[in-house]
């Protein structure tokens, strides 16, 4: 792997996450039903994959393969189970720990290299994923508020999150592992495995409702969070997922975090306090320290498991 893939690698996830982090946003101004919002999502970033494909001459890599297809269905399946589980937890636990705990994904990331993919851990970079992870709890408050424990079902909540951050890194790796389909097809496929598996929620909840006065604009966010954050990020995100090292991969899962948290901030003034600052600015250290080092290498001498 190429100085200039790894460059462009990080570039495509860099943009991705970025652009990830305003997925918030779009999902307050909807103002719709978590399930709705997903399908939605999923349906609306189907059809803008379809129509970028037809308009630049990609339709052939949306054609179906046999292993292709085991893929996409696999993880579109896991990314409906990851949404559904990480919206259930934020319910029942509170946003803060869902947040926490659905960001152990990089970790498991880095453990699943690391035994899959015969990638070796150097110190700077496993330091560099904790650090961040760090820094995002300090970022949520969860440190000044403590455990919501004496809410109904917390147990279940907090399982459930860590069942979606198990999916969140099953899906990264996966993606980065296949190479059957483009990132454009893999997405596209994934879009339509997670529209077929909710097709029967707005059957049965019923379509969007008016929101804000004006049913067009809570049209226009689902359609937003489909073609932008179904569609064109998670093809950034794939495509930079296939041009880095698993270990690089769990580091710049953390961009989408931050974004998030500077986005809260900047749209809705939910201003953060001293020690939340200090762990945004933890987790962008963490990020530059482990980018510097190039310590995660393939083991030549060790065979790659296949699962």
């Amino acid at each position: 792997m190429t100085d200039t893939q790894r460059s462009s690698g990080a570039g495509f996830m860099v943009a991705g996450g970025l652009l990830m982090g305003t997925l918030g946003l779009f999902l307050e101004q909807a103002g719709q039903h978590p399930l709705t919002a997903v399908f939605f999502r999923c349906l609306f970033g189907g059809a803008a994959l379809l129509a970028f494909a037809w308009a630049t001459g990609r339709l052939k890599e949306l054609r179906p393969t046999r292993q292709g297809m085991a893929v996409a269905a696999l993880t579109g399946s896991l990314m409906v189970v990851m949404w559904a589980s990480f919206f259930a937890a934020i319910q029942w636990t509170s946003i803060a720990l869902a947040t926490v705990t659905f960001h152990l994904q990089p970790l498991w990331l880095l453990l699943a290299g690391a035994w899959w993919c015969g990638e070796r851990l150097g110190g700077a970079r496993a330091l560099g994923v904790f650090g961040a992870f760090a820094g995002l709890t300090m970022a949520t408050g969860l440190l000044h508020s403590g455990l919501p424990g004496g809410q109904p079902l917390f147990a279940w909540g907090l399982a459930l999150a860590v069942l979606g951050s198990v999916c969140y890194a099953a899906v990264s790796l996966l993606a980065k592992r296949q190479r059957a389909l483009s990132s454009l097809g893999l997405t596209f496929w994934q879009c339509a495995t997670g529209t077929l598996l909710l097709a029967w929620w707005p059957a049965w909840h019923g379509l969007p409702a008016q929101w804000g006065g004006w049913p067009a604009a809570t049209w226009g966010w689902l359609v937003g969070l489909g073609a932008l954050h179904t569609g064109l990020a998670y093809a950034l995100i794939y495509a930079g997922m296939q041009r880095l090292e698993v270990g690089r991969i769990a580091l710049l899962q953390f961009v989408y975090p931050i974004a998030a948290i500077t986005l809260d901030v900047a749209i809705y003034g939910r201003s953060l306090d001293g020690m939340q600052w200090a762990g945004v600015l933890l987790m962008g250290a963490a990020l530059w320290w482990a980018g510097r080092t190039d310590a995660v290498r393939p083991l030549a001498t060790r065979g790659v498991h296949s699962g």
